[in-house]
């Protein structure tokens, strides 16, 4: 009730259908290119989707490529020996979906970190290497082999977007 005029204000659904249609097409969309094929989602659903589909074992390269690492140690963070990869990438096998998740999360992650820094590269893989405090002197870069690390390299981001550092 509106206590200047003791009026109720009714809900305007039309209003609120309004702005919810334009969250839903202004929402942020992931892409991943691996092996001639893009990979989009926009929802939680449609990465399960890809994550049941798997992806191509080449997206391993992509992310060595973002995290300006070598391969070697992305397949330490998805625990994977270099030989059993060199084998199915040139089958072009697919992930397993546990290791699809981890890519997508880190691809994730990864434009979510970007986009914190402002497009600022170079200062947001500084970042990703330096131990933080808020993630327990650990750096964000060590915790992306478990999804669980990969939410609190999240939430720590978050804080630093919004000026929430306690």
């Amino acid at each position: 009730m509106n206590q200047s005029t003791g009026k109720t204000i009714h809900f305007n659904i039309k209003k609120s259908d309004g702005r919810a249609s334009e969250r839903i097409k202004s929402s942020k969309k992931w892409t991943l290119y691996s092996d001639g094929k893009t990979y989009v989602w926009s929802n939680q659903m449609e990465r399960v989707g890809i994550i049941r589909q798997g992806i191509p074992y080449n997206s391993i390269e992509l992310i060595s490529q973002r995290l300006n690492r070598p391969v070697k140690s992305v397949l330490t963070i998805v625990g994977m020996p270099q030989t059993t990869y060199n084998k199915k990438k040139s089958e072009h096998s697919l992930l397993d979906s546990r290791n699809s998740e981890l890519i997508v999360l880190i691809t994730e992650l990864l434009d979510y970190g970007t986009e914190v820094f402002n497009s600022e590269e170079e200062k947001f893989q500084r970042w990703l290497k330096k131990s933080n405090l808020s993630l327990g002197g650990n750096s964000p870069e060590s915790l992306l082999d478990t999804i669980t690390g990969i939410d609190e390299v999240k939430f720590c981001l978050d804080r630093i977007e919004y000026g929430n550092f306690a």
